[in-house]
């Protein structure tokens, strides 16, 4: 898809559709809705008079043939409330529009902006809910609908031209969104066509392409590492595990300057191992490696925005399976860091891989740690779909990184991390057990897992358990992965 920006009068271009939006109980229409009206003799009076065209979120009012425009459609998206409209919402009209549209045979789209929304954020959200929302999950369909493809689209009404910080903007949105849609690509394939070996040669491939450095451990070097954790959850499965490594080294940065780690979770496939999980929708745990995924994009798209810190990103990678050889409940496994940890529960795989990767990131030099992971399903009981569990410590570390997420519209909520938590996960035969002592809290005592091998680091660790993966479609946003948590680690990394 072609993002353009366009500067002739939006009456004049010419395209398949024309898109713009509409507040909610608006007393009348004003601005470019009001000269649009002028235009088409009060059509959209009359239509938002019959309670036709609302501006409710979302709603979308198509208008074929408008008089006195050169394209063939009007497209009114709700924009719900004035009072708390924001970039966020942007993303999601723009994103909702083009997903109708291309439903119905549109090649070619004009987004037109309104009053107090024309500037390079406006732009670059608009662009990032375009690119974001034309991502499908159907990959092995055999049979494509080709028709179903938006050519091209044009930002119509934006302030500046070509030559200005609007293209800035405009091209770092590609960056992002194609990045996201990178990472929604690798969590949406099927085990079998991504294995831990699949994912590394994925993760080199484009390491090489976009200019970054990419190491490979195979299951050799992780023994002589001594990464327990890791390779207890591996020993079930016949698949060999891999712990990849990439870095990006910033041309010039203060010898002070902190190094960012980024660890994320890639179990390609979770059976649950001898913990066996129900078989009810275990088809949907190829997505266990999403926040593996998560940072493959996060790394992608840094490569090209080029941040002033180091950034080093650890990712183990393995199955979880039942096999003859796999871990049971009770063994006692010893990590990279020497801890030791008593296995109480086979389907808590996650931290014990993330114990390793933590570490060995603190060993290449991180001074700043976020882990990503498809971690709980307490996480879902506390939040539902709608907010990922953030932790971290110190507290104004945390703070600082949810105000990326706050800047970049996704949703985190801070959760408690008290030292109560660390009792529940004490362990009578090693140093830690890999569950909670049954008493609930689940994705907490799952964080102080983790914790223990971050130490004294700066840490946010992002349970996405409930939000890397969504059962049924929105407007903007098909079936399947997410790419949740992407924005907010870039947003992070370029103010480090």
């Amino acid at each position: 898809m072609r993002i353009e920006i366009e500067n002739q009068p939006y009456a004049s271009i010419q395209a398949d559709a024309l898109v713009t939006y509409v507040f909610d109980k608006e007393d009348k229409l004003d601005g470019v809705l009001s000269e649009m009206d002028r235009g088409m003799d009060g059509h959209l009076a009359a239509l938002a008079g019959s309670g036709e065209l609302t501006g409710k979120a979302l709603e979308l009012v198509l208008v074929h043939f408008p008089q006195g425009f050169a394209a063939k459609r009007l497209l009114l998206v709700g924009a719900g409330k004035p009072g708390k409209f924001n970039a966020s919402d942007l993303r999601k009209i723009a994103g909702a529009a083009l997903r109708y549209l291309k439903t119905r045979g549109v090649k070619t789209v004009a987004f037109l902006a309104r009053e107090g929304e024309r500037g390079p954020a406006e732009a670059q959200a608009v662009v990032e809910g375009l690119i974001f929302a034309d991502f499908e999950s159907d990959t092995y369909r055999t049979e494509k609908k080709s028709n179903r493809e938006i050519q091209s689209v044009a930002l119509a009404g934006f302030d500046g031209g070509p030559g200005s910080i609007l293209a800035g903007a405009v091209e770092r949105a590609q960056i992002i969104a194609e990045s996201q849609n990178f990472a929604r690509e690798l969590i949406n394939e099927p085990s079998n066509r991504l294995t831990p070996r699949m994912l590394a040669a994925r993760a080199d491939a484009m390491a090489k392409e976009v200019g970054l450095s990419c190491e490979i451990l195979d299951e050799k070097k992780i023994s002589e590492l001594k990464m327990g954790a890791l390779l207890g959850v591996a020993q079930g499965s016949v698949e060999p595990p891999r712990v990849i490594v990439l870095r990006y080294t910033p041309s010039t940065h203060r010898a002070e300057a902190p190094v960012l780690g980024l660890v994320g979770k890639a179990v390609t496939f979770d059976t649950g191992g001898i913990s066996i999980k129900p078989a009810n929708n275990m088809e949907k745990m190829k997505y266990d490696m999403g926040g593996g995924a998560t940072m493959l994009g996060v790394m992608r798209a840094l490569a090209f925005l080029k941040p002033s810190v180091p950034i080093i990103a650890v990712i183990p990678a393995t199955e979880n399976m039942p096999g003859a050889r796999a871990q049971k409940p009770g063994d006692v496994q010893v990590a990279m860091s020497g801890k030791t940890i008593e296995v109480i529960n086979t389907d808590a795989e996650g931290r014990l891989i993330l114990a390793d990767g933590i570490f060995y990131a603190r060993k290449l030099g991180c001074t700043h740690l976020i882990d990503a992971a498809t971690l709980t399903g307490a996480i879902e009981v506390a939040l539902a779909n709608v907010n990922v569990g953030a932790f971290g410590t110190p507290r104004e570390f945390l703070d600082n990184f949810l105000e990326s997420a706050k800047a970049v519209g996704e949703k985190m909520w801070p959760m408690p991390i008290d030292d109560e938590y660390e009792e529940m996960i004490k362990s009578n035969i090693a140093d830690i057990r890999n569950t909670g002592s049954g008493k609930g809290g689940g994705a907490i005592t799952a964080a102080w897992f983790l914790k223990e091998f971050a130490e004294d680091t700066p840490w946010i660790h992002l349970d996405i358990a409930s939000t890397c993966w969504v059962d049924e479609g929105r407007p903007w946003l098909a079936k399947g992965p997410t790419g949740v948590a992407i924005r907010s680690i870039i947003d992070f990394a370029m103010k480090m």
